[in-house]
């Protein structure tokens, strides 16, 4: 069996994969890769099927070495990707021999690296997913400096032969996102949701895997007070009492007591996965 040691993380390094929808009858969300595009791209390139586990990389900072000659890939964030300190790009495969050192860089733009190796990080599953839930704490643990972990067997297809088409970086200014209705947006006043479709937003630096808070002008709310809890979306943009508006993610609660006004289109949720803290979005009509 081929096994990953992890010589480094700098940003926070998860293992990840399309997650396990169909239990919030049991008060666990989806979780999953947040840029699940970037993920079954990477896959891609090394010939896995789209849903096997990868690691979801923080900014960067991920060092790594395998005890037997590898293929791997780097997708989403778009940053510095090094076999033995020659450059090798992300977004595309690259074969590394056995304790070779792999250096992936500060990205340079968006925010998520995943990385994918040939044949899937084979950690034991839960609920029949490999991924990390942040907020309930069930899946592999965060990966630190020191782990070694599982690769598991080659799949029967090939690694693919694919140019630089399939490489798209992510934004570095301001991020549109499709907006959809929510079903609580009589719980704000008309004024606040031209304000959520018109105005400039930053994503704070607080935001993470549950959900992404917004910074700008305070949504004024037509019913104070929260809701009887209510099933939750990832997308959903619930608004507090104070007027700040979250967009919930992948390991979001299963419920919640804040109005959704809107709902992020799921075609624009991997895009939101790659702002910032400080990067500006947009949002339009879906």
């Amino acid at each position: 069996m081929t096994r990953l040691r992890i010589d480094g993380t700098g940003g926070r390094v998860l293992v990840q994969d399309l997650g396990r929808p169909g239990f919030a009858h049991l008060g666990v969300a989806p979780s999953g890769a947040l840029d699940r595009g970037a993920l079954a791209l990477a896959n891609r390139l090394v010939g896995n099927p789209d849903g096997f586990a990868g690691l979801e990389v923080v900014l960067g900072g991920l060092r790594f070495a395998s005890d037997r000659d590898l293929w791997f890939a780097v997708t989403g964030a778009w940053g510095s990707v090094r076999v033995a300190g020659r450059e090798v790009g992300p977004y595309r495969a690259a074969r590394v021999r056995a304790g070779e050192p792999v250096e992936i860089g500060t990205a340079q733009r968006g925010l998520r690296y995943l990385v994918a190796v040939r044949g899937g990080i084979d950690e034991p599953t839960t609920l029949g997913s490999r991924s990390r839930d942040t907020l309930a704490g069930i899946g592999p643990e965060p990966v630190d400096a020191g782990r070694v972990l599982a690769v598991g067997p080659e799949p029967a297809t090939s690694v693919p032969l694919l140019d630089d088409d399939a490489a798209y970086p992510p934004p570095v200014g301001a991020v549109v996102l499709g907006l959809l209705p929510g079903p609580r947006a009589d719980w704000v006043t008309d004024a606040a949701l031209a304000a959520l479709h018109e105005s400039g937003w930053r994503v704070s630096a607080s935001s993470d895997r549950v959900g992404a808070r917004l910074e700008g002008p305070a949504l004024e709310r037509r019913v104070a007070g929260e809701l009887v809890s209510e099933p939750t979306v990832a997308g959903a943009i619930q608004v507090t009492g104070a007027g700040v508006p979250t967009v919930l993610l992948a390991d979001r609660p299963v419920t919640g007591g804040y109005p959704v006004v809107a709902i992020v289109d799921p075609a624009s949720l991997d895009r939101l996965a790659q702002v910032r803290p400080g990067q500006e979005v947009r949002f339009r009509h879906a």
